[in-house]
């Protein structure tokens, strides 16, 4: 019985943290608001799916390969490492300015759609959020799932209610609530590393 606990908080945990850590990252973001803003002049599904496709090949490939390659490291110093970044991400995004979000008028396609989201995506917070996540919690596959459901309900969320759901939160608060958690992330992993 206490195997199968165990078990179970080997998928669990990295699932959760993985689900909420992006879901929170990618509220407000300028992928989502991409996505809103496409979704307003063309099919919801084409936007959705374009959005998936680039997510999953972005961020989900990140995570899986880089997971991997970080794991032949010590622990110690990709934990260090890895907070020192979360800590430099959460503050520059605290210090940042808005960013504006601009699309063309034109409808968007599956291909538009896809090849504008993973561009967007490249170097983004939540690409080296995933490959650090996967590396630090030792499951690459699980932090995957977990990842790539975030960006289903993000996308998803954001492909249905559009700009709705910006009017319920404000992107101040958003964004101050996602500089915080890659803050806390980051010294926890600080933390551990230095305790390890």
């Amino acid at each position: 019985e206490t195997i199968e606990v165990e078990m179970m908080s080997m998928i669990i945990v990295p699932f959760l943290t993985a689900f909420t850590f992006v879901f929170l990252a990618e509220l407000g973001d300028k992928t989502q608001l991409t996505a809103v803003v496409l979704s307003s002049k063309s099919s919801a599904t084409s936007v959705f799916a374009g959005s998936m496709l680039a997510f999953f090949l972005v961020d989900g490939v990140s995570a899986l390969v880089g997971g991997q390659l970080l794991s032949f490291l010590p622990y110690k110093w990709v934990s260090l490492g890895s907070g020192l970044v979360f800590i430099t991400f959460g503050t520059f995004q605290l210090i940042r300015k808005k960013e504006k979000v601009k699309v063309e008028k034109q409808r968007a396609t599956f291909l538009k759609t896809f090849s504008l989201i993973s561009l967007m995506e490249l170097g983004d917070k939540t690409q080296l959020a995933s490959i650090v996540l996967a590396a630090e919690l030792k499951n690459p596959l699980i932090v995957l799932a977990g990842v790539m459901l975030a960006f289903s309900v993000v996308t998803g969320i954001g492909v249905m209610l559009g700009a709705k759901l910006l009017r319920l939160v404000p992107e101040k608060y958003l964004k101050v609530g996602t500089s915080l958690l890659f803050i806390l992330f980051g010294f926890i992993f600080i933390l551990s590393a230095i305790t390890e």
